[in-house]
């Protein structure tokens, strides 16, 4: 009976604190906001970039690279504002005052960041697909892609939600997020960069790749999210 006490506690804990992250952004729009514009931003300097150089690049060869690069650039700009609204407020001190497990914390913040990447991802990719792929073509098995893209943009949040709350009372915290992500998510994308771009060229063996892309970037985001669930406690409080 305890333990399913306990267990109904942190569900409502989860849910309540998703709730308010949700609820929030949704008043403010600020990490949607931000990342919506930077993203098509981006992607107009591409289309820049390629009517410059032609036809001299083949654009499904790096396709893949470009994809990735607007998506974290994207939640970089967005998951270094994941904790403002906490800061400004003094809210994390509430919560970790608040008779909950810390680790709740991070899984309802890893979630909402999620959604909120997936938010801007459906809006931006879309766009990426207009105006550089509609005219290619594509193998059949575009549609894989999905998959990587989905375990890649899980391991960002999990990733960027643990460095956000090691910057956030940091004077340059935009600044050291920024050199942590990247070196941090290099394995990540690696993974998923292959994954993708296996499904994008059609190349010979490119199931393997691709799955194998997909098992690596799977595997760091389990690795990852139970680290970080079980280090949270002391990170938060540092």
């Amino acid at each position: 009976m305890k333990k399913d006490k306990d267990r109904q506690s942190i569900f409502s804990s989860y849910c309540v604190l998703l709730m308010k992250d949700l609820r929030q952004e949704m008043r403010t729009r600020d990490m949607l906001t931000s990342m919506g514009l930077y993203s098509i931003a981006v992607i107009m300097v591409f289309g820049i970039m390629f009517s410059q150089l032609g036809k001299n690049v083949v654009i499904l060869d790096v396709a893949a690279g470009l994809v990735w690069v607007l998506i974290v650039f994207a939640s970089l700009l967005g998951l270094g504002r994941s904790f403002h609204f906490e800061r400004e407020q003094g809210c994390l001190d509430g919560m970790l005052l608040a008779p909950i497990d810390h680790s709740v914390i991070y899984l309802a913040k890893v979630t909402s960041n999620t959604l909120f990447l997936f938010a801007v991802e459906f809006i931006t990719l879309p766009l990426f697909w207009l105006f550089f792929l509609s005219a290619e073509t594509l193998p059949d098995a575009f549609f894989l892609s999905i998959v990587p893209l989905a375990l890649g943009t899980v391991g960002i949040a999990a990733v960027g939600t643990l460095l956000a709350t090691i910057t956030v009372h940091s004077s340059g915290r935009d600044v050291l997020l920024a050199v942590l992500f990247v070196p941090v998510l290099f394995p990540l994308l690696y993974s998923c960069v292959a994954a993708t771009s296996a499904v994008l060229t059609g190349n010979s063996g490119w199931d393997v790749l691709w799955f194998n892309g997909c098992v690596g970037a799977a595997s760091f985001d389990v690795i990852m999210i139970l680290v970080a669930w079980l280090l949270y406690d002391q990170v938060v409080r540092t």
